[in-house]
């Protein structure tokens, strides 16, 4: 092909001068000379284009692949700082002091490309078709897409936000790539409005990766910062970078859908950690959905949901008993005193605090869980209200208890920096078969109580659906093994099983005898069904004679 007649911001035939009709490019502008020259061609195929991004990391180029006559996008490893080009040299050159660094960064890149090319069966991620070096640096070549990022799809909508529902059909095909990318060993790192694409075949893509190198501060590349996105373990800090981190910036990004403003950045929420929402939008967003962002958007990766799936479980509203079973174990880890903050010393002469204005409470904080339709939502990652100047106040001061029975978890409780002043609160913990793990469902102190400021409660949390292991009791008499399972919290039915006179009457089978079967993990609470041996049964066939049987009867 000729290509001297083709624009190099689009690969469109240009029709009058230099500058494009189709996409605007003057192909006559200068060219900065880190960047590869235009017309250049690599790994024998790929025409290189216009620089359309720089990252941290890498730039990005349109290419045109000559093979199969189709535009591309080519990326080139050239780490900020690191890399750079002699001018009229395609080779990379790499200041001697960073020669290993730039290394492990290759290598990081060719690990990473080849990775998502070994994946382009995944719906959300654009397709990989090449991975290979040359220029002293790697090349990944994608396929080139015409997209519209969610950041500028949204500020497109009224108000700049979507309702849940359509925001539902954009975001939970992605999650289904994210776990994959998970379980092969790949974080993002980066995901923000900007790299969330809508694509024109109607699919929403994950765009932006680049090398792990450069997604966390602190190292030798320049830090990919997205404030409001980036998770708080991706700062110069002793949390660690995990699945959980994508988890936050993905939460980050449906907040910003569902509420059309960017969350605070997870440095200042690390001292004043809360999130507000206007009534009427909290009013429209299901009180499941709140409930996964607050599990998503929890500041510490710790408390934060761990993994894809069970956010995606808590997204559809479809939670499974195992999922509960497995939160017990966190919740108890998170409500361990090494993991706790000490609690405020009681003050002697506690003071009234000035309460919130009309315009505070007309913005409301997003809760973890379900309150009553129109009524004050509040996420369980945030505090309420901002702390005034407190004012003179009698020395008693009379406060309603609230119904903390309506969903609210417990790091919503102790979050709550009114009811903390407010009440002095302990929490008692049991298994609940009805409630997730983490939900307040008991108070010692009624709901709608009067009791002076500073006045004691106690609250009961979830711990989930107690499972119990089924122990092995075959070969025991029916009423020890019956005594042994409901001591164990299980219910018994009995099934009498058919003895041939080789086992012992009311003894429990040994083999077999028990559903769900031994060793089993069960919530507490289930019918289990043993089988039991019954009376010893027998057939006897009539005595041989070898005397006729009497005429009389022979004639009968």
């Amino acid at each position: 092909m000729n290509f001297d007649n083709l624009c190099m911001g689009c690969f469109e035939r240009l029709t009058d001068g230099s500058v494009c009709k189709n996409c605007g490019f003057d192909n006559d502008s200068p060219e900065d000379m880190l960047f590869l020259q235009r017309k250049s061609l690599l790994h024998g195929r790929y025409v290189i284009g216009r620089c359309v991004a720089q990252e941290s990391d890498s730039l990005t180029y349109i290419g045109y692949d000559t093979e199969k006559e189709t535009t591309v996008s080519v990326r080139e490893l050239l780490p900020k700082g690191i890399a750079n080009r002699l001018e009229g040299n395609a080779a990379v050159h790499i200041r001697e002091k960073y020669k290993k660094t730039f290394e492990g960064c290759k290598k990081s890149f060719l690990s990473l490309w080849s990775t998502l090319k070994s994946l382009n069966s995944l719906a959300a991620v654009i397709p990989v078709a090449d991975v290979f070096e040359e220029n002293g640096t790697a090349y990944a070549v994608s396929e080139h897409m015409a997209t519209v990022s969610l950041r500028d799809f949204l500020i497109r909508n009224e108000n700049n936000n979507i309702p849940w529902e359509r925001a539902r059909l954009m975001f939970m095909p992605v999650l289904t790539t994210l776990e994959h990318l998970h379980e092969n060993g790949l974080i993002h790192g980066g995901i923000n409005p900007e790299n969330l694409v809508l694509c024109g075949d109607g699919k929403v893509r994950l765009a932006g990766f680049c090398i792990s190198e450069c997604n966390s501060a602190g190292g030798e590349l320049e830090f990919n910062e997205h404030e409001g996105y980036t998770a708080l373990e991706q700062y110069d800090n002793n949390h660690k970078i995990c699945p959980a981190t994508d988890i936050y910036a993905f939460s980050a990004c449906i907040y910003r859908a569902l509420v059309g403003t960017n969350p605070p950045g997870a440095l200042s929420r690390e001292t004043n950690d809360r999130l507000m929402i206007p009534n009427r939008i909290a009013e429209t967003i299901p009180a499941y959905v709140i409930k996964a962002l607050g599990a998503g958007l929890q500041i510490y990766p710790e408390r934060r949901i761990q993994n894809v799936y069970d956010y995606r479980e808590l997204l559809s509203a479809a939670p499974s008993v195992v999922a509960k079973a497995a939160q017990i174990n966190s919740v108890e880890e998170r409500v361990t005193p090494k993991d706790e903050e000490p609690a405020p010393a009681a003050k002697p002469a506690p003071k009234k605090k000035k309460g919130p204005s009309k315009a505070q409470i007309a913005a409301i904080v997003i809760t973890v869980a379900a309150v009553a339709a129109a009524a004050v939502y509040i996420f369980g990652f945030s505090g309420l209200f901002s702390r005034e100047e407190p004012t003179e106040a009698p020395s008693v001061v009379q406060v309603t208890v609230p119904n903390f029975t309506v969903g609210y978890t417990e790091t919503d409780i102790k979050n709550s920096g009114s009811w903390n002043e407010q009440f002095r609160i302990t929490f008692e913990y049991a298994f609940s078969a009805e409630h997730d793990a983490g939900i307040v469902f008991k108070q010692d102190v009624e709901a709608g109580t009067q009791v002076p400021q500073g006045s004691a409660i106690v609250l009961t949390v979830s711990r989930g659906t107690q499972m119990v292991d089924i122990p092995d009791v075959g070969g025991l008499a029916e009423e020890d093994a019956k005594k042994q399972l409901e001591d164990l919290g299980f219910k018994v039915e009995v099934m009498y099983a058919y003895n041939d006179g080789s086992h012992t009457e009311g003894e429990v089978k040994s083999n077999g005898g028990i559903a769900p079967e031994e060793g089993s993990s069960v919530p507490k609470g289930e019918t289990v069904m043993i089988q039991v041996y019954g009376e010893t049964e027998t057939t006897t066939a009539p005595p041989e004679t070898t005397t006729a049987p009497p005429a009389t009867q022979s004639a009968q």
